[in-house]
């Protein structure tokens, strides 16, 4: 394991650390009343403690240039979380009922106006270029030697009949890669449960019947526009 956090990582570490504190005092009910825990200033510490480790496990995918990164910043946090209630002995489903329910709090918390913008611009055909040529890359015979811990990913198009705007099919996924090295395999379909409310506050319908962690050969992500009410 690394002593230090990586240089890109630390740079935005106070910005993840706050993330986690936002976390735990938007979970602080639920951890009482679903996961029956009391000392919430000794969870709160031991999630803290934990999300150290995190930080200099985490692996370096080409920083800012690469929007994997994001996903690693966003979400790898839950890993802590989940490590120190797993040891507290909460079952793995309660788990990931507190995640999402937290998470999806948290998202909340960003104005509609911007989370919605956010979405629009993830749909944009401007966005669909980038992916295109990120999905690319990724699956070059260079950038996998250079960031192996990185995904690898296809940029799907619609075709005749099909109702979505485009999809990914994630035929390696980083958290899959991060979760097999140190012990969390168990702990990792509840990261993956929260994706769909990642896209949803945002007004994206993310449909997706497989993942790599349940053992399929990739995960099909398809991506729609929310219907409004």
């Amino acid at each position: 394991m690394a002593e230090t956090n990586h240089p890109f990582y630390e740079q935005h570490r106070g910005a993840m650390e706050a993330a986690m504190r936002q976390r735990l005092d938007l979970a602080e009910a639920t951890l009482c009343e679903r996961a029956h825990l009391t000392d919430m200033d000794g969870i709160r510490q031991e999630v803290m403690n934990e999300f150290e480790i995190v930080l200099t496990q985490m692996p370096y995918v080409g920083g800012a240039v690469s929007r994997m990164s994001d996903f690693f910043m966003r979400l790898i946090g839950f890993m802590a979380i989940s490590r120190v209630l797993r040891r507290h002995g909460v079952p793995l489903p309660v788990i990931g009922d507190i995640e999402r329910e937290t998470y999806k709090a948290q998202l909340l918390t960003v104005p509609e106006a911007e989370r919605l913008a956010s979405g629009r611009q993830f749909l944009s055909s401007e966005n669909q270029i980038l992916l295109r040529e990120q999905a690319a890359k990724s699956a070059t015979e260079s950038h996998q030697n250079e960031f192996p811990e990185d995904f690898v990913y296809d940029f799907v198009e619609p075709g005749p009949g099909d109702t979505f705007e485009f999809g990914i099919d994630y035929r390696a996924c980083g958290f899959c890669k991060f979760a097999g090295r140190h012990g969390d395999k168990e702990i990792l379909p509840n990261i993956c449960g929260l994706d769909f409310d990642a896209y949803a506050t945002r007004g994206i319908h993310l449909e997706r019947t497989q993942t790599l962690a349940g053992g399929a050969s990739h995960c099909n992500f398809r991506f729609s526009r929310l219907a409004s009410d």
